[in-house]
């Protein structure tokens, strides 16, 4: 029995035609399926029920499409753990990200990067603005996700992913929550609240205040849950960035846009890195975190 076998199998089911399962193994729709016809023949079971174009999985087939995929997932961690073992001084990539990020993109490339480089060692830490900054002023990180306060240094790559929107997060129950849009005096009176760790807190309110233009009282949360839970019992609101167009369903919490002159509150989100620090996974990195923004 041939992995590459059980590769084709899984590929067949998951895209749910020969033709295409054929495309993403780069191999013919006939070699496709003459080696699923060999896996069978070697099992002695028929794993597919062949209905001219279609096909459906009979329950053996069942059984063994599901022990494949953790064979498989077992495989590739072996893999992962026999390089790493074998290098010793084994590649290390260090992402940081800010605190106040709440997407999906840098997951995304965080997955593919991990798939193509498996023997690379990502770390991710999570910090304030000035964190970060300093983090990669240190070498204690290689690269930033970041949103930008500070004018473009010549000292770093700059790579511009995104422009976001800044969202006023509320209690659906707080009437400002009827507003299409709210303004900075329209939340003066409440109390915002900032999800960020004790030494980053006074930078961020900072930054909220002067740049933002928030007024009024400050409260912190360590984590986006607690600050939810403060805003849904009435204590106040929580401005989080929205980059893209998200669909928000949560029947107890508000997200509505901030507006500054009858347009969206911006934020520019970048990567950043030392200059004399790039290299080969850094870059390619930095790329692939570009495609998923």
């Amino acid at each position: 029995m041939l992995l590459r076998q059980i590769e084709y199998l899984q590929a067949v089911i998951e895209y749910g035609n020969f033709y295409l399962a054929a495309e993403h193994c780069n191999v013919s729709q006939s070699a496709i399926s003459q080696q699923i016809k060999k896996l069978e023949e070697e099992l002695g079971v028929q794993l597919l029920e062949r209905h001219n174009r279609t096909f459906s999985l009979t329950p053996a087939g069942e059984h063994f499409y599901r022990k494949s995929l953790i064979i498989s997932g077992d495989l590739k961690q072996l893999v992962r753990e026999t390089k790493r073992i074998a290098d010793n001084d084994n590649a290390v990539l260090r992402i940081g990200y800010y605190k106040g990020y709440h997407g999906d993109e840098l997951s995304e490339a965080v997955a593919q990067f991990s798939e193509k480089h498996p023997s690379v060692d990502v770390r991710i830490t999570v910090g304030s603005h000035e964190e970060l900054y300093h983090a990669m002023e240190n070498d204690a990180i290689d690269l930033a996700l970041n949103d930008q306060r500070r004018a473009f240094s010549d000292t770093y790559n700059n790579e511009i992913l995104a422009e976001s929107k800044i969202f006023i997060e509320l209690s659906a129950k707080n009437p400002l929550s009827k507003l299409s849009s709210l303004t900075v005096s329209d939340l003066k009176n409440t109390p915002c609240i900032l999800v960020i760790n004790p030494a980053g807190q006074q930078e961020e309110q900072q930054y909220y205040e002067t740049i933002i233009g928030l007024q009024g009282e400050f409260l912190f949360a360590d984590t986006v849950q607690e600050a939810r839970l403060k805003l849904i019992t009435g204590q106040g609101y929580m401005p989080v960035d929205v980059i893209g167009d998200q669909v928000w369903f949560d029947t107890a919490v508000s997200r509505i846009p901030l507006v500054r002159n009858h347009e969206p509150v911006r934020k520019t989100y970048c990567a950043f890195w030392k200059k004399d620090n790039s290299g080969y996974y850094i870059e390619e990195f930095a790329e692939m975190l570009k495609e998923t923004f």
